[in-house]
C-alpha cells in the first residue's frame, strides 16, 4: 500500500493507522533497509522517521537532494527503480507532488512492490496529519466530535488535517486570507467529508473550538514571497492570547513546527500551558510507526 496523501485509505484505514502507532509491533523490517529522500530537509521527518525504522528492526538510509537530483542527475523514474532494488520502503520529502506519484508508478509498474510514502509534497502532508490525529486522539479520547480550528494558509497541513479530522467525524473550521485559501475544488471535496467551515474570520473560526492550530506563513520554497505573506496574515492572522481565549477553557494549541514566534504565534501561546506543539513533534515518531506497518501490511 502506497501512502501519498490521507485519501491514500479510508475512514477504517486511517483509524488503524493509529491503532499501529499506540501498539507494540512485529518487526516487520528486520533485516531491511527504508529509503529516506530528501530534497528538503528537516529536523522532525528524519528524526522521527529514522527512530521509527529501528523500532520496527530495519535499517533506515538518509539520502539527500545531492545525492539523488531528481530529474538532473538521473530520471525520476530510474532512481525510483534503482531504490527499489535496495529498500523494502521508499519514503520521500519533495518539492512537486508529482514526483512522488512518478516514483510510485515506476516501482510498481516495472515489477517491483516497494511501498512508497509521502514524508511531505507542496500538496500533502499525511504523515503531519496522523501525528496531529494521534495527538488530538490522546487528549480528547478520540477525534470525533472535537472542534479544530485552523487559523492561517491554507496549506498542504491544512488539507491533510482537514481530510483525517473530517474522516474521523471532527468538525473543523479554515479561517484564512481570500489570497491564501483553498480554492472551491478543494472545498467542495472537503466539504462532502464532514462538517467543514471556510472564512476569513480566524476569531469566528476559533470560537468555542477545542483545538487551534497554526501553521509558518512561508513554507521552505517560498522565501521570496516572505513580505508579502507577512503583509497579508499580520495581525489578524496571528494567535495570541486573545485569541485563544475565544477557544474552549480546555483548548489546546497546535503546530507542527518550525515556528516563527511573533508571527504566526505569540510567544506566549507557544509557551502556554495549552501548548501541545512538542508533544505533536514526540508523536511524529510513533505516526510514521503506524504508516510503515500499515503500508507493509497492506
Amino acid at each position: 500500500m502506497n501512502f501519498l496523501d490521507i485519501g491514500s485509505c479510508d475512514a477504517k484505514g486511517l483509524g488503524e493507522i493509529l491503532g499501529y502507532a499506540r501498539a507494540q509491533l512485529d518487526p516487520v523490517l528486520l533485516g531491511a533497509g527504508v529509503a529516506l529522500v530528501f530534497e528538503k530537509p528537516s529536523l522532525r521527518t528524519r528524526n522521527s522517521c529514522e527512530m521509527a525504522t529501528v523500532s520496527l528492526g530495519g535499517h533506515p538510509v538518509y539520502i539527500n537532494n545531492a545525492e539523488v537530483g531528481f530529474d538532473v542527475r538521473e530520471s525520476t523514474e530510474d532512481i525510483a527503480r534503482t531504490l527499489a532494488g535496495y529498500y523494502k520502503v521508499i519514503a520521500a520529502r519533495v518539492f512537486d507532488h508529482a514526483v512522488l506519484e512518478r516514483i510510485a508508478v515506476s516501482v510498481n509498474g516495472y515489477g517491483f512492490s516497494p511501498p512508497v510514502i509521502n514524508l511531505l509534497s507542496d500538496r500533502s502532508h499525511p504523515c503531519q496529519a496522523v501525528a496531529d490525529l494521534l495527538t488530538i486522539s490522546e487528549r480528547f479520547g478520540g477525534v470525533a466530535g472535537v472542534k479544530i480550528a485552523y487559523v492561517g494558509d491554507s496549506n498542504n497541513v491544512a488539507l491533510s488535517l482537514a481530510q483525517g479530522a473530517l474522516m474521523l467525524g471532527a468538525e473543523i473550521r479554515i479561517a484564512s486570507p481570500r489570497a491564501y485559501s483553498f480554492d472551491q475544488s478543494t472545498k467542495e471535496v472537503l466539504s462532502t467529508l464532514g462538517s467543514v467551515h471556510f472564512s476569513q474570520d480566524p476569531n469566528e473560526a476559533v470560537a468555542g473550538a477545542d483545538v487551534v492550530y497554526t501553521d509558518t506563513w512561508t513554507s521552505m520554497g517560498q522565501e521570496s514571497q516572505a513580505g508579502v505573506r507577512r503583509e497579508a496574515f499580520l495581525p489578524t492572522y496571528q494567535v495570541d492570547s486573545q485569541m485563544m481565549d475565544l477557544a474552549s477553557s480546555e483548548a489546546i494549541f497546535m503546530h507542527c513546527l518550525p515556528a516563527h514566534r511573533g508571527e504566526e504565534v505569540t510567544e506566549e501561546v507557544f509557551e502556554s500551558k495549552a501548548s501541545v506543539v512538542f508533544e505533536q513533534a514526540a508523536n511524529r515518531m510513533p505516526a510514521f510507526r503506524g504508516v510503515l506497518y500499515a503500508c507493509l501490511a497492506g
